[in-house]
């Protein structure tokens, strides 16, 4: 058995087996039966335990190590601001936090002159609808049944997904269905079809709801855990339409869509529509140190000048976290991290995966752009049957034994890679997902 040397302790898998067993709660699960995954170190996409075992990631771990792990400047970053001010509070005006907002900015759309900073992106989902229940007097937020946008009050209540009914505390959240053509509550047959219900549906919610008490619309621009939902074209600029009809605020969730995954900046440039704000987390740093926030319409921006904002974090804008901000988007730019995520993502990536599907009925439907795809699995193609969560977990041991780490959701497999991954690895994924099929019983 091999071990690892830290601070001249050995360490190996099953001392921090146990330690996380003992003294550690997880989050979303019930705590008795856990088998926590050991980590040790990564580097770049691949990752490995005390032991030696290696695994190459294509979850990205939460779909955020987008610029990959131990990324050297922006590590190089950390350091030096670590040794220079390692923390302050976000009254102050500080070099880092300056830096990474115009960053930012200057990413967004012409329009956008503003940036408030959170520790995540529950929280910055929290203080866009602030925003915009303060800047427009009213109350209501409309949310898609098929999102997840945090697991804080407002946000948890903004989610649709079954994990907001034992934490509906928050006021004032209305659900809609957004479009899913695989399986569409609209009884839709095409994309078109799809795009023009799912629209109609969400104006007679507007309409019922009384348009004078929304205060904003909050959707992702690519619904990620609830399924990598890619719009139909026209939904987008639909849903911007309406929102400017009765003069709601239009929230775009950024948080896992956003810098890069998709292959743009932000993934609803590709849908060719500006929100009035839009919330990011996630891969603006990679997850090195927590960090998200609110990129904020220079009209929400400039209501604020007079008008009192009450909210406030006390680690809003952490330099450390800042530092990696600023290192991160330089580094990307310099890498070309976002060129490579839509390059190997729609060129390599989703070409191998549809010859899986082509291989395998499992596999009823491929989705996705860039390097944030999903394979969903059903038992029985022509019913579309969701593969059961037994089978489900099968799979996620078997590709985990054969070196994948992979990000799951119900009956769903996400292939979210870091976006600097190359052709090589992305081949020995698939040829790993394909081996793993291929012995399936399921």
């Amino acid at each position: 058995m091999k071990q690892a040397m830290q601070d001249d302790v050995i360490v190996n898998n099953n001392e921090v087996w146990q330690l996380d067993r003992t003294y550690v709660f997880h989050s979303w699960s019930a705590q008795g039966n856990l088998n926590p995954l050991v980590i040790a170190g990564g580097q770049g996409c691949e990752l490995w335990d005390y032991e030696g075992k290696t695994y190459l990631d294509f979850s990205s771990q939460l779909v955020n190590v987008n610029i990959g792990y131990q990324h050297p400047y922006v590590l190089a970053a950390m350091k030096a601001q670590m040794e220079q001010l390692v923390t302050i509070a976000p009254a102050t005006a500080n070099l880092s936090r300056g830096e990474a907002a115009k960053r930012i900015v200057q990413l967004a759309p012409e329009g956008f002159s503003k940036v408030f900073f959170t520790n995540a992106g529950a929280d910055a989902n929290e203080n866009a609808i602030r925003m915009a229940r303060l800047y427009t007097g009213r109350d209501k937020v409309l949310s898609a049944y098929r999102s997840y946008h945090g697991s804080t009050g407002s946000a948890i209540a903004a989610t649709g997904d079954w994990r907001r009914v034992p934490n509906e505390y928050s006021r004032g959240h209305v659900h809609f269905f957004n479009p899913y053509l695989y399986r569409s509550e609209f009884n839709a047959t095409t994309e078109k079809e799809e795009c023009q219900r799912a629209l109609a549906h969400l104006r007679r919610v507007i309409e019922c709801e009384g348009p004078r008490a929304i205060a904003a619309i909050l959707l992702e621009s690519i619904p990620g855990t609830a399924g990598i939902l890619v719009p139909p074209t026209g939904y987008m600029q639909g849903v911007r339409a309406l929102a400017d009809e009765f003069g709601i605020v239009l929230i775009l969730d950024e948080v896992m869509a956003g810098f890069g995954r998709t292959g743009s900046w932000f993934a609803f440039e590709q849908d060719g529509i500006v929100p009035d704000l839009i919330t990011f987390a996630k891969g603006v740093n990679a997850g090195y140190v927590p960090a998200g926030g609110v990129l904020i319409n220079e009209p929400i921006a400039h209501h604020f000048d007079d008008h009192f904002f009450a909210g406030g974090l006390t680690y809003s804008g952490h330099p450390l976290a800042m530092a990696a901000i600023v290192a991160t988007i330089d580094a990307m730019k310099d890498d070309k991290v976002v060129e490579n995520a839509a390059m190997v993502g729609n060129s390599i990536l989703r070409p191998g995966l549809e010859a899986l599907a082509e291989k395998y009925s499992l596999i009823g439907n491929v989705r996705g752009r860039g390097l944030f795809q999903a394979l969903e699995l059903v038992s029985d193609s022509k019913m579309k049957t969701q593969l059961d969560a037994t089978a489900m977990g099968t799979i996620k041991t078997a590709l985990t034994e054969a070196g994948l780490l992979t990000f799951m959701v119900e009956n769903r497999i996400h292939i979210v890679p870091p976006c600097i991954i190359n052709a090589e690895q992305i081949k020995r994924g698939l040829e790993i997902i394909d081996l793993v099929f291929s012995r399936l019983k399921v």
